[in-house]
């Protein structure tokens, strides 16, 4: 059997030492997961506390298939993606109240990207409209646009988190520009200059 999946094992008939092992074989990698991500030591700890505690209270539910470190990133990258909503929808509300742009936020680099410079000026409006639109592009492509542009990741980080194929990755992102320019066209909004990186 797996050592990890012997520990959980153990988890579950109530060892505190097995889940004392666990943290400390996994948490470290963990806080470099988070890390590399979302570039935010404080975070990057709390979350992978989040997640050992998660792996904890559901390690009931865990399975013995050798498989462990799927389902822990799995519950990490849930836990990032909540947690990347969240800082966007901060994000958006600061620039919707005039904030200036000195740090850079996603919505700066989602702007830069799929507006004109004309279109940038409606700098308002057009927090609260991608919003929205956002929030109308199928869950998939929306993560993969959400954690490329937000987090600054690489589309192979991309990848690894959403668990699927590089190639999948680059069409989802590309489906999500693709909508958001269609939806932001249909209301009168040309941002058809700017899909070229993929």
């Amino acid at each position: 059997m797996h050592e990890d999946d012997d520990l959980m094992l153990r988890i579950q008939s109530g060892e505190t030492d097995a889940y004392e092992t666990l943290v400390q074989k996994y948490q470290p990698q963990l806080i470099g997961f988070f890390y590399r991500n979302i570039r935010d030591s404080q975070m990057a700890e709390d979350l992978s506390q989040d997640t050992m505690l998660r792996i904890y209270d559901q390690a009931w539910d865990y399975l013995p298939r050798g498989k462990f470190r799927g389902w822990m990133y799995r519950i990490a990258r849930n836990l990032m993606i909540d947690s990347i909503r969240r800082q966007s929808r901060d994000a958006l509300v600061h620039a919707y109240k005039g904030k200036k742009e000195d740090e850079d936020d996603g919505l700066a680099r989602i702007r830069d990207e799929i507006l004109s410079p004309q279109d940038r000026a409606h700098q308002a409006e057009l927090s609260e409209l991608v919003d929205s639109l956002l929030q109308e592009i199928p869950d998939e492509q929306r993560l993969t646009f959400t954690l490329h542009h937000y987090s600054q990741l690489s589309l192979p980080e991309v990848a690894e988190i959403m668990e699927s194929a590089l190639p999948t990755t680059k069409s989802r992102l590309r489906l999500a520009r693709e909508k958001l320019q269609e939806k932001l066209k249909e209301r009168g909004i040309d941002a058809s200059h700017s899909t070229s990186d993929s």
